[in-house]
């Protein structure tokens, strides 16, 4: 596996990371703890060395999975977690909480359930209205400070809040979706990165799996999976995207590879410090993934992959009305 560096910072990380939320949270029943726990070491061995998790995600269980799977080679690894919220009496409500006091215990939270003494790349999960960033940033000074946090991240965060937070701590990495069926990124966010010189890191580089080409016009999903509150993958969006499927299968048909592989190598030719953490429960779709880090796409390639899209609209919006406002603050 190659290896890239997060920006300007010294982390060095695997081209590819593993995003582990699904192993616990947000596409329905958790996975088996025993086969998770599997599952990430099958991605140690395989050469990944970056791994994102959250308090969020269970809440909670997501990095107790990963803090048992990565225990043994701890010092081989970097793990990436985030905090930003309470969870109400019920543990199901999610309430933004950046105060800097609710920091600190949340990272004491997640260093215990991680079984590390230290977090390498710590996130706030979603800015604070309520908070200045500069007093978010302050608060991951202090801890890195202390050795407790090596490096400080900002998840879905506007341009202007990145630089905020940048002025009061350097930030490694900002992490918020980018995929082929999500450019928005490359309008001011990529920019100001470059310019900063901060590491990006997509989630959902697979469309949340629909360009992994196996999602069907008429496919619907539980309660408990995330995708069915989304407007994107209402069954009217699905078929009105399938053009873009179409597209990126003829793409992977011309390099002998899958459509997943032709997404994630789509996303690393975008610049040397992106590092997407495509998400499985499945090893052979770890496998799959991983090999989408070994294709070169050229520059030709690229620009008729750009031409293409041009001509295919999107629809529907990535998220539900009510969670938009917590995004590109």
């Amino acid at each position: 596996m190659h290896k890239r560096t997060l920006g300007n910072s010294s982390l060095e990380v695997s081209a590819l990371g593993f995003g582990c939320m699904g192993l616990s949270h947000g596409y329905g029943p958790a996975t088996d703890t025993q086969q998770a726990i599997a599952l990430i070491r099958s991605a140690v061995d395989r050469g990944v060395t970056f791994f994102d998790t959250a308090e969020v995600y269970g809440p909670y269980l997501n990095e107790q999975v990963v803090g048992e799977a990565l225990a043994p080679v701890r010092d081989q690894v970097v793990i990436a977690t985030k905090f930003g919220f309470t969870f109400g009496d019920d543990n199901k409500q999610q309430i933004l909480n950046s105060r800097p006091e609710h920091i600190r215990m949340a990272v004491e939270g997640s260093l215990r359930r991680l079984k590390t003494d230290y977090i390498d790349l710590l996130y706030q999960h979603r800015v604070d209205p309520d908070v200045p960033i500069e007093d978010v940033a302050g608060a991951v000074k202090d801890l890195i400070g202390e050795g407790k946090v090596k490096h400080f991240g900002l998840s879905e965060a506007g341009a202007q809040t990145i630089r905020r937070a940048h002025a009061v701590q350097p930030v490694t990495a900002l992490q918020s979706e980018y995929s082929l069926w999500w450019r928005e990124p490359e309008q001011e966010i990529l920019p100001t990165l470059w310019e900063l010189g901060i590491g990006f890191v997509p989630f959902s580089p697979l469309g949340k799996g629909f360009l992994t080409g196996t999602v069907s016009a008429e496919a619907t999903y539980g309660s408990d999976d995330f995708r069915s509150i989304v407007p994107r993958f209402s069954q009217s969006a699905l078929q009105a995207n399938q053009g873009l499927v179409v597209l990126i299968r003829q793409i992977a048909a011309q390099k002998q590879a899958t459509p997943a592989q032709i997404a994630l190598a789509w996303l690393l030719a975008q610049a040397p410090w992106i590092v997407p953490i495509p998400g499985t429960t499945k090893l052979h779709r770890l496998e799959e993934n991983l090999g989408g880090a070994d294709i070169t796409l050229d520059a030709a390639e690229l620009k008729a992959i750009d031409t293409a899209l041009a001509q295919i609209r999107i629809e529907g919006e990535r998220y539900p009305e009510a969670l938009k406002a917590r995004v590109g603050r």
